[in-house]
């Protein structure tokens, strides 16, 4: 593993706290930063944490011959 790949899985698990963390402020009822900005932070949040996911994955199989 590469600090690359340690960043972009630090970033994956900042996302993926950041979607659930939006879930739960939505079906509460009353979020904190308003309906509209917790749907967009949890609208982003899906793709963004797969995408990072994916791209740490693919850095550490990458250098892992090396």
């Amino acid at each position: 593993m590469t600090p690359k790949s340690g960043i972009l899985l630090a970033g994956c698990c900042i996302c993926a706290i950041a979607g659930v963390g939006s879930i739960f402020e939505l079906s509460y009822g009353h979020p904190t930063y308003g309906t509209t900005i917790t749907a967009i932070i949890l609208a982003a949040s899906i793709p963004l944490t797969g995408l990072l996911f994916w791209a740490a994955v693919r850095d550490t199989k990458a250098n892992q011959s090396r």
